[in-house]
């Protein structure tokens, strides 16, 4: 899951795949604004059909959380 939330992130935002890690921070490390997370969340969404709610996408900051937390959701599925 790492591999395509780093894929995206790295479409989205215009940057080096290879400049991505599990500890780099979304919004800090990456300059991401909350428009371009939310349309992202939304498309990680429908591709692996999970919600991932609002009250924690404010605590998934950095891409390994991210990654690790939409993969346990489509384990429980």
């Amino acid at each position: 899951m790492f591999e395509k939330v780093a894929e995206m992130l790295a479409k989205y935002l215009k940057v080096d795949k290879s400049k991505i890690t599990r500890d780099t921070d979304i919004r800090k490390d990456l300059n991401a604004d909350s428009l371009v997370i939310v349309e992202m969340l939304f498309t990680l969404e429908e591709e692996s059909g999970i919600t991932i709610p609002d009250d924690k996408v404010e605590s998934l900051t950095r891409v390994g959380d991210l990654a690790d937390f939409i993969e346990s959701e489509i384990n429980k599925k």
